[in-house]
């Protein structure tokens, strides 16, 4: 019979008393396999140095070099755009900013230094056309307020160049289905920028919920609020947002709830609230709950608005356990816990997962497919797919009535598995 040796421990060997004194001087020896790593098919690879009970470091990146990546062209110079898109397109393996639209040529020329993007490559909205003169821009990443989407989806569109739009898609679904036909007229691809189906976090729960571990799903409870600050601000004029809380935060509990589940609803009903004699919502809902009921039998609450204090968390009600996803819709600071029965007890984990920038993994996302011609997981259909169910919560708080869904969906989410 063979035993396993334990372990045993004692105030000797390098740095004691008794062996050899530390620190050693430096000199040149041969480097072992495992710090130098190997090179096959253009990949550098390296063993894990880590012992089994700890998580192996990520293999290094596959990175292009700058002039294989798709050039991007930024359309829309906001807050957005310069704390978070610009800032994820330094870490992107497949695509690199080369142009910039803004109204503010002053702006685009302090921001074209900083990014190395050639002044020459500075356009007005007005000039969007001019884009397919310069080959150097392969896409845009449109990045204005919702109601200016359409048009320039559909000028990027006639100039050739595939377009990756924010969410929500646009202000309404007659002007999404337009952005799709435009791209598709011009042979050029059409993504909406849903972050949250990228990021590790949210995959991870989704996968938990679809996978069974933990028996099949029956209510969701999903939150999006802030507290709203000055009503001069586009957000608050309803030709250029579309809506309110709704579109703009609301629409992460909508499209995340579809994504847990990988289904689409079947009947929703809704309710806004509005404070009275605040100037601000003269155009727009402030707060709005709404429920939505899904074919396997699951209920999800859904409550957004701009009139309550930051909270962007997910929980989901599973047969044998839960899932909680704290600042599941915020763009970092995502933290994953899972309960289920141990025994007599109780155990709630956390899940630690490494994380990554939501916009960098959504951007390279898009550029993949587009430079190897793949389907994207969030196409235009899928930002019409939303429009159209925010459209029947509208309906459903203005009649105050459920709203049965009967028609097929334009787009449905696709399943962990799919991904």
């Amino acid at each position: 019979m063979t035993h396993k040796r334990k372990a045993s421990y004692a105030q000797t060997g390098p740095g004691t008393p008794t062996g050899q004194p530390l620190p050693v001087p430096a000199h040149f020896g041969q480097p072992a396999k495992i710090d130098v790593g190997s090179v096959e098919h253009e990949k550098v690879s390296f063993e894990n140095w880590k012992g089994q009970a700890d998580r192996p470091e990520p293999e290094p990146p596959v990175v292009l070099p700058p002039e294989k990546r798709l050039g991007i062209a930024i359309v829309g110079l906001g807050r957005l755009t310069l704390n978070q898109i610009l800032p994820a397109l330094r870490q992107s393996q497949y695509a690199r900013p080369v142009a910039l639209v803004s109204g503010r040529r002053d702006k685009a020329q302090v921001v074209a230094a900083q990014y190395g993007i050639d002044a020459d490559a500075i356009y007005s909205y007005d000039e969007m056309a001019r884009m397919a003169e310069n080959k150097a821009i392969d896409a845009v990443y449109i990045v204005t307020p919702n109601g200016l989407h359409r048009d320039h989806a559909v000028a990027a569109a006639k100039a050739g160049k595939h377009v990756l739009c924010e969410k929500p898609m646009a202000n309404t679904s007659e002007e999404a289905r337009e952005m799709i036909a435009a791209c598709n007229e011009a042979g050029v691809k059409l993504m909406i920028a849903y972050r949250c189906q990228y990021d590790v976090f949210n995959l991870e729960a989704a996968r938990l919920t679809q996978s069974g571990e933990l028996g099949r799903p029956r209510f969701i409870q999903a939150i999006t609020t802030q507290v709203q600050g000055p009503g001069e601000q586009w957000r608050m004029r309803a030709a250029l947002a579309g809506g309110g809380a709704l579109p703009d935060i609301g629409l992460y509990c909508l499209n995340g709830v579809r994504t847990m589940l990988a289904e689409d609803p079947i009947e929703v009903y809704a309710q806004i609230i509005n404070p009275e004699q605040d100037a601000r919502y003269q155009e727009v809902e402030e707060s709005v709950t709404f429920t939505l009921r899904f074919p396997s039998g699951v209920i999800a609450h859904c409550i957004t608005s701009y009139g309550a204090h930051e909270c962007k968390d997910m929980n989901i009600r599973l047969e044998k356990g839960w899932v909680s996803l704290e600042n599941a819709y915020a763009y970092q600071g995502q933290r994953l816990y899972v309960a289920q029965r141990c025994g007599d007890a109780e155990q709630v984990n956390e899940i630690r997962l490494s994380p990554q920038d939501q916009f960098t993994l959504e951007i390279d996302h898009f550029a993949y497919g587009i430079l190897h011609n793949r389907p994207f997981h969030s196409p235009g259909e899928e930002g019409l797919q939303d429009h159209l169910l925010m459209e029947a919560i509208y309906r459903s708080a203005r009649e105050g009535l459920p709203v049965r869904i009967d028609y097929p969906s334009e787009h449905s989410p696709l399943a962990v598995t799919q991904r």
